[in-house]
């Protein structure tokens, strides 16, 4: 019995470390893109000549961040669903 809840516990810090996961990569890239836009929105302002250059890069940088927080979201989402398998499979479920 004490097994059974040493493992429940462990996998269940596993669906906390998954949600953790998430929510950082999210805001790390909310921070990112916010940066990206504050730094374009300065060179525009200060090279108004090649406001069309800035911009394109911008958007490309977005989505590049996009991306990767995509990527790392589905990864938790992964680990997620492996974890409550895991734990439905010790329940007995």
């Amino acid at each position: 019995m004490q097994g059974t809840e040493a493992a429940l516990s462990f996998l269940t810090n596993g669906l906390l470390g998954a949600g953790l996961g998430a929510g950082l990569a999210i805001i790390g890239a909310g921070i990112g893109i916010g940066m990206i836009g504050r730094g374009a929105t300065e060179g525009m302002a200060r090279q108004p000549e090649i406001a069309g250059n800035i911009q394109t890069a911008g958007i490309i940088l977005a989505a590049l961040i996009e991306g990767a927080t995509f990527f790392a979201l589905i990864v938790c989402l992964l680990i997620n669903n492996s974890v409550s398998g895991a734990i439905a499979r010790a329940v007995g479920g």
